[in-house]
């Protein structure tokens, strides 16, 4: 549009100058080659505007081509959304036309299904009709035989039908005697029981509390006759052909010490050593030989276990428990030290749950080795995480969970494990270390943990 409007006004500046040059050729005088060369100025002014006319003409048919090829497009969309609407439209209708067929379908059976429940209806009322005449017949035939009854004529009892119903009479009084005599039993049987309970109880918390002096010398002693600390026995269960202890599998004729799958009373099947020490079958709880494990381990550790059965291993409280919860048991120690001596020892002793913190209560009957374990004391499990209320956290000075009383001795089986032999006394005492009241320390080269029933009958 600019280039119209330019050329629209050169044309007429050149056209008034062409006419102004043509009055001036005759009132001027100048040459005649003048004159040609303003014609040629003219001339190339004017091709110039034309030019730029037809490049503007150009422009312009290309920009309203770009128009037009928009409107196609815009056009062609439309024409397909058209097409996709009249599709859409068709399966509408063809949706619509089967669903007025299955209308109609529906219909025809609500229609049936009436018609079907208007005959149930029908033959119901028929149904109830005839009960209501059969009630009526069974009360006639009802009045009919309490006539008949009342206007038969008496008879007179057999005498051996009246003797068996005296029979019957005295043997049911007989029954109910005795009934009453079991019951009567069975209750003092109960009370009894009670008592017999109470009396156990009593019995356990004074052998509990009863002081005892023990004097280990470094010879063998012969058991002493303090009691073991009593427990309600609990017969061993088998479930599922598994044995509940390592007696169980001794006594099935296994004699060799390895690894066996066990399953004591009301828990898991969990896998233990039995080591047959003397012609007897224990459970080894704990041992240590070459440091290969670390025992400076968690609460969480120590309570479920740790460690290999074939090498270094704690068992795991919650599993020693569920084993000797089953009876009584005898807790052995088997110490050697770096002369390769090997010494032993022998405790009854008492484990309580994770509620008690799996205190431990013992008492010493044998062995070759002075006792360093307080005994007839409550000995409370803890290790550097887990401390209870109460006590002295002895794991953090001596490394390695373990049962402690009201201080940290000198005796510690799951302490650290010095390899050679610890020079300075308090690298003994965080290692594996034994020893008495008065007596020397042991610094243990490797330990034993053994558990074994105190009634192997028990386990047949």
């Amino acid at each position: 549009m600019f280039t119209i409007k330019l050329l629209l006004f050169i044309v007429p500046l050149v056209i008034s100058s062409r006419i102004d040059q043509d009055n001036s050729s005759f009132d001027s005088l100048s040459p005649e080659p003048k004159s040609r060369f303003a014609m040629l100025d003219d001339v190339k002014i004017l091709a110039n505007g034309l030019l730029q006319l037809g490049h503007g003409l150009k422009d312009f048919v290309h920009k309203t081509k770009g128009q037009i090829n928009d409107i196609f497009q815009k056009l062609n969309i439309f024409d397909q959304s058209f097409y996709d609407l009249s599709l859409q439209t068709s399966e509408i209708k063809e949706e619509e036309k089967e669903l007025r067929r299955t209308t109609y379908k529906l219909q025809v059976k609500n229609e049936e299904v009436k018609n079907m429940s208007l005959e149930l209806n029908s033959k119901l009322e028929s149904l109830l009709e005839e009960k209501i005449l059969l009630q009526q017949k069974v009360k006639y035939l009802e009045e009919q035989l309490t006539n008949l009854i009342q206007n038969q004529p008496e008879t007179p009892e057999h005498p051996e039908v009246t003797s068996l119903k005296t029979f019957v009479e005295k043997q049911d009084n007989s029954i109910k005697d005795l009934l009453q005599t079991v019951e009567d039993q069975y209750k003092q049987l109960n009370q009894q029981h009670s008592q017999i309970k109470e009396i156990e109880n009593q019995l356990r918390r004074t052998s509990i509390q009863e002081p005892t002096e023990i004097s280990l010398s470094s010879k063998p002693r012969a058991p002493r006759t303090t009691p073991f600390l009593q427990l309600n026995e609990i017969r061993n269960v088998k479930r599922d052909g598994i044995p509940a202890e390592c007696t169980t599998i001794y006594n099935r004729g296994e004699h060799t010490s390895g690894m066996y799958a066990i399953r004591p009373s009301n828990s898991q099947v969990f896998h233990v050593y039995c080591d047959v020490v003397s012609g007897s079958p224990w459970t080894l709880i704990q041992h240590r030989i070459d440091g290969s494990q670390n025992f400076n381990e968690t609460w969480e550790n120590y309570k479920y276990g740790f460690g290999r059965l074939d090498g270094e291993f704690w068992l795991g409280l919650e599993k020693i428990y569920s084993i000797v919860k089953q009876s009584n048991y005898v807790l052995r120690i088997e110490l050697e030290d770096w002369k390769d001596n090997k010494h032993y020892i022998e405790y009854s002793f008492y484990l309580g749950n994770h509620e008690t913190n799996y205190t431990l209560h013992l008492v010493a009957i044998t062995g070759n080795v002075p006792n360093a374990i307080p005994e007839n004391k409550d000995l409370v499990f803890s290790t550097w995480d887990h401390k209870a209320k109460g006590h002295f956290n002895c794991p953090e000075g001596y490394s390695g969970g373990w049962w402690w009383h009201d201080e940290c001795g000198e005796n510690n089986l799951n302490g650290k494990y010095n390899k050679p032999r610890a020079k300075s006394k308090p690298e003994r005492r965080r290692g594996l270390s034994w020893k008495s009241q008065n007596g020397r320390l042991y610094s243990i080269k490797s330990t034993k943990m053994l558990i074994h029933p105190t009634d192997s009958e028990s386990f047949e």
